[in-house]
């Protein structure tokens, strides 16, 4: 008699996968989305919630609960532990009973960070925040041009063929613009944005984060954790974040796993977007647009550029070198993309090839001020130094 009934509850569910697929039109994309379900600050009960919610609104994906036995008609992996969770929800990936999962608290490998997605409060846009958690590498300005392609990757998965990417001015802003820039003229297509402040740029300021000016904006880790939050939590008092899709799936080279990360504090409606967010990337075939767009930029030099940003390949004068600054004259010309930790360095170097320089900021960061004159010849001396892009960059 069991296995009658096991039988016909076999079948059953054929029939309404067949019905479902002639509804949805979708055939043969169906995905399955783990969910581990301790570890909330909220407790067990708030991402089950998620989870049901998800369910109602599950387009051609089914929701498999890892973690203790609890009241729900949605599938569930029984686990006791979070350090069992954890060990079962890989082993269900690898095994590919799964396809995606999403988590808490899960420690990704150094390379690996994750891609958040938030709803921008000024126009109500989406956007990826790159990165939010992980770290792609202990370089700041190499972990966020690493970041950068996180980010275009998972656009691209969720189906955004042309994303537009913008840089969150940040200490190290310019150079990771000059590292991108150089990726974009070897070959791999990058579309920068433009701020909608009114002298543009691919750097971004907080009224682009508002506004949701790009696809993708790219930030370090430690900054994008905190966006994160905010968003995700500044109508709650922080308590409780009730916006937003969660911190992400981990992006890095060679990663095949699709696993998504939640905050202890993430609440119903996020663990709800996190699970659809896991299900379209997994649909979208993630770890296969990662392995594409990764070799398409190695063949743009990737490598090389992120090399040359881990070495002192400025030529800046020695710190034992003392340099003194040339007969002073008006200076009405400026020079930026200079990141603001090299500011200095970059004024001693033009002071030694016999240029009077000014250090300065400008409404989109530090400036170099020259005599309108000598500007070309200025940029054409930082470019050689490696303080801006080969191209100049002059306002």
């Amino acid at each position: 008699m069991a296995e009658n009934n096991a039988v016909k509850q076999m079948i059953g569910k054929v029939f309404l996968d067949i019905a479902d697929a002639i509804k949805t039109g979708k055939f043969g994309n169906r995905v399955k989305v783990g969910l581990t379900t301790l570890g909330s600050e909220h407790g067990v009960e708030n991402l089950v919630k998620g989870a049901e919610l998800a369910a109602k609104n599950a387009e051609n994906f089914d929701i498999v609960l890892i973690g203790p036995k609890v009241n729900t008609n949605l599938e569930i992996v029984e686990v006791n532990t979070e350090e069992e969770m954890h060990k079962k929800m890989e082993e269900l990936l690898d095994s590919g009973y799964i396809q995606s999962c999403v988590t808490m608290h899960y420690n990704f490998p150094i390379g690996v960070s994750t891609v958040g997605k938030v709803i921008t409060p000024g126009m109500g846009r989406e956007m990826f925040l790159a990165t939010t958690t992980g770290t792609a590498s202990a370089h700041r300005v190499e972990a966020m041009v690493k970041n950068a392609l996180y980010g275009i990757i998972t656009a691209k998965a969720m189906g955004i063929e042309n994303p537009t990417v913008g840089i969150l001015n940040l200490d190290g802003a310019r150079q990771v613009e000059r590292a991108l820039k150089e990726l974009n003229a070897n070959g791999y297509k990058i579309n920068f944005s433009e701020s909608i402040r009114s002298d543009g740029g691919a750097v971004m300021r907080g009224n682009d984060l508002l506004a949701g000016s790009v696809d993708v904006m790219v930030t370090d880790t430690l900054t994008g954790n905190i966006m994160m939050k905010v968003f995700s939590s500044y109508t709650t008092g922080g308590s409780y974040e009730a916006l937003g899709y969660g911190y992400g799936p981990g992006i890095g080279e060679g990663y095949d796993r699709i696993i998504l990360i939640l905050s202890r504090a993430s609440g119903v409606p996020v663990v709800a977007n996190a699970i659809q967010y896991a299900a379209k990337l997994a649909q979208g075939k993630l770890t296969e647009v990662a392995k594409a767009e990764f070799a398409k930029a190695k063949a743009a030099k990737f490598d090389e550029i992120l090399k040359s940003l881990t070495k002192d390949a400025k030529k800046a004068p020695a710190e034992t070198e003392t340099v003194t600054a040339p007969a002073q004259e008006v200076v009405t010309g400026s020079i930026s993309g200079i990141d603001i930790m090299d500011l200095e360095d970059a004024v001693k170097t033009l002071w030694k090839a016999g240029i009077y320089a000014e250090s300065g900021m400008g409404c989109t960061g530090p400036i170099v001020l020259v005599h309108e004159e000598k500007v070309h010849k200025a940029t054409e001396i930082l470019s050689q130094a490696g303080f801006v892009a080969k191209e100049g960059d002059i306002c």
